[in-house]
């Protein structure tokens, strides 16, 4: 028997104040079995410095044609293709031809200081790509914070983001997560 994805709940407040961006998202999100806490969690980080109305999580790991977020225009065309971790090189091409935009956000450990170091001068000649990294200290951090109901307060400004979580069995905790862009075309 497969297993099933696990369904988490997420009240997200967004306060950006570089884009001038105020909403609020209630958000369900389907973690897959092979998915952890911290690949769910940068999902949702992606999700923060990326908002607008057109957002959307895909089915991500469950269809390998797809990127994890996407945001469409009215016509259906991919404006913004964001990826997690480390893409092969084809899905790179994929989205940076698919899309006017691409981004990829990953924590800054070891396996992505590797993929980088392999193919950054490749990826600098990408003219519609950002490549974005989190300490890698902050995954665990952001995973021990999970439950099934959270409600997430966002402050972003001047390029940091101040992440108030608060959760049914672990109260309320502020993380200050300031990303790191490595490259941006």
């Amino acid at each position: 028997m497969a297993l099933k994805a696990t369904i988490f709940k997420v009240q997200l407040s967004i306060s950006d104040m570089d884009r001038n961006y105020y909403a609020e998202h209630d958000l369900t999100i389907a973690r897959h079995p092979s998915e952890n806490n911290e690949r769910m969690m940068l999902r949702i980080l992606a999700f923060i410095f990326n908002a607008n109305e057109s957002l959307a999580f895909t089915k991500g790991l469950s269809d390998v044609d797809v990127p994890d977020l996407w945001q469409k225009n009215l016509h259906d065309e991919i404006e913004h293709w964001i990826e997690l971790g480390q893409p092969s090189a084809t899905r790179i091409k994929k989205g940076c031809n698919q899309a006017k935009q691409m981004t990829i956000y990953s924590y800054a450990d070891g396996p992505f200081n590797q993929w980088w170091q392999k193919e950054q001068s490749q990826l600098r000649l990408k003219s519609n790509l950002i490549v974005t990294t989190i300490a890698p200290e902050l995954a665990e951090q952001l995973a021990n914070l999970v439950d099934r109901q959270m409600h997430l307060q966002c402050t972003l400004s001047e390029g940091q983001l101040w992440l108030t979580i608060t959760s049914q069995a672990d109260g309320e905790e502020t993380i200050e997560v300031t990303p790191q862009i490595l490259s941006r075309n």
